[in-house]
């Protein structure tokens, strides 16, 4: 696992990511169901592809490291989006800089979590760290883990994760920011993480017992692992505090090239009156900033 100050978030089983010349180019995109206006990312211009204003659209930091933060900031501002997120405490004056939001920040390592006693200590003190700076600059979220089994039976894991959460659910309860353990894949991208199925999170929610706790709902992974995904929003979006996209199989573009049909989820979500951010979170294989700007289009429904 990366340090947490050089984190990268390995969920992609795709091709790796590769940053393209985009001076000069004006490129359009055709999707199933919608058309995407030419965005044309000529002498550094990037057209605003947010209109409809019922999606508070963010993207996540770490699947366009070929940018530098700034760039991707000043990209996400001229598209529309509200937010740069999965960040570390040293990066929120970037975003903040460019009049963004942090949607979700990050804090303790993903494999070694809160499913096991003997990381507790660590990841407490990580994720306080992070509510801390979340409350300094007003962002809402911070990013938890069940971490792995490692021979762990996930009814203990599930015991252990809630021990946790419930010695600092009550400073999140205080200053006033959500706590999100995430659903991940363990068939493709997370071998072994304990908290695959949402039935489990769900239950850790209502265990803690706080609407401080909450649910990071990855659909990329989530589809991977129970499918079914506009029911269990509509089931379930009381315990959701945040959305991560992401096309499947190989969390790449979320156009015709994948098996989602990314605009009847966005209504779905907004069906259930939530008011949080949906993180673009989705491994480029083209023009990084056309695909971003791909993929809000889809979702800006």
């Amino acid at each position: 696992m990366p340090t947490q100050k050089n984190y990268v978030k390995p969920h992609s089983d795709g091709p790796a990511m590769t940053r393209r010349q985009i001076l000069g180019s004006v490129i359009g995109v055709t999707i199933t169901g919608m058309a995407v206006p030419n965005v044309a990312f000529g002498a550094g211009s990037v057209e605003r592809v947010v209109k409809n204003g019922r999606i508070n659209h963010s993207v996540s930091r770490w699947c366009y490291n070929s940018l530098t933060l700034d760039e991707l900031c000043d990209a996400a501002v001229k598209m529309g989006l509200k937010s740069v997120e999965l960040l570390n405490p040293p990066e929120l004056a970037t975003v903040k800089k460019h009049g963004l939001v942090c949607a979700m920040l990050f804090s303790h390592s993903l494999q070694d979590g809160l499913s096991h006693k003997e990381n507790h200590a660590e990841c407490l003190a990580k994720i306080r760290e992070s509510i801390d700076a979340a409350t300094e600059y007003g962002f809402p979220n911070v990013i938890c883990f069940s971490g792995n089994r490692n021979g762990m039976s996930d009814d203990k894991g599930f015991e252990n994760t809630v021990i946790a959460l419930k010695q600092i659910i009550g400073y999140a309860e205080e200053k006033k920011v959500n706590l999100c353990i995430e659903y991940l894949n363990s068939k493709v991208n997370h071998k072994d993480y304990m908290f695959d199925r949402m039935n489990w999170g769900v239950e850790v929610c209502k265990k803690v017992g706080s609407q401080r706790m909450k649910i990071l709902y990855d659909i990329y992974h989530a589809q991977i692992m129970e499918g079914d995904i506009i029911r269990t929003i509509r089931d379930y979006h009381e315990y959701i505090g945040h959305y991560h996209t992401g096309g499947n199989p190989g969390r790449n573009e979320i156009d015709e090239t994948q098996e989602l049909y990314y605009p009847a989820i966005m209504r779905a979500i907004i069906e259930t009156g939530y008011k949080g951010y949906v993180g673009q979170e989705f491994v480029p294989t083209r023009d990084p900033l056309t695909s971003l700007a791909q993929g809000v289009k889809i979702c800006d429904v």
